[in-house]
């Protein structure tokens, strides 16, 4: 049985419910899990003693979370030297043309360079709109950016378009490095 660690950076909450259900398959193939919030580290926290880790961040202004980026570069060298996935959430992946993949990528790949890190496997995930939680400014500037992409602007309502499924495979599939 191995243990993994599962660290995160959410900005509305988005990226702690996919840390979570991550969480949820690793121990349903048999697995510890332990989730982080990388913004507030709990003290009881020790790196030492996983076997490997699962980063998520969302993307947001084309960065990840900046406490995710000091986590993940004070712990580079660990998470390199063992099977590692990193988790770049955002609405740019709910898009699967190619414009759309390349900016996704040129994001996870920046976040690499600049925390160090070299993960076995990066994916990219589709994200959530969650308009009730932004506020008067950032709903705004939303709606505009989904405006022009021809997405969802019911404002009264979030938007969640992960696709679960397909997170479930990448973790299966991930955990098989494990064995």
């Amino acid at each position: 049985m191995s243990k993994v660690l599962i660290v995160y950076g959410t900005t509305e909450g988005h990226t702690r419910k996919i840390a979570n259900q991550v969480a949820e398959w690793v121990k349903a193939k048999g697995h510890n899990a332990d989730v982080v919030d990388s913004a507030d580290v709990p003290a009881w926290f020790v790196m030492a003693g996983y076997d490997a880790f699962i980063a998520a961040g969302s993307l947001h202004e084309t960065k990840h979370q900046r406490p995710l980026r000091h986590f993940v570069a004070d712990h580079a060298g660990v998470m390199s030297a063992r099977p590692s996935a990193f988790l770049s959430v955002s609405m740019s992946a709910v898009k699967q043309d190619e414009k759309h993949k390349a900016d996704t990528q040129k994001c996870i790949d920046e976040f690499l360079v600049e925390t160090g890190w070299k993960p076995s496997v990066t994916k990219a995930v589709a994200g959530a709109l969650k308009y009730t939680k932004y506020d008067w400014l950032k709903r705004f500037i939303m709606v505009q950016i989904v405006k022009s992409e021809g997405g969802d602007l019911d404002t009264s309502k979030d938007y969640e378009y992960t696709d679960w499924a397909a997170l479930e495979a990448f973790t299966g599939e991930f955990l098989k490095r494990l064995a």
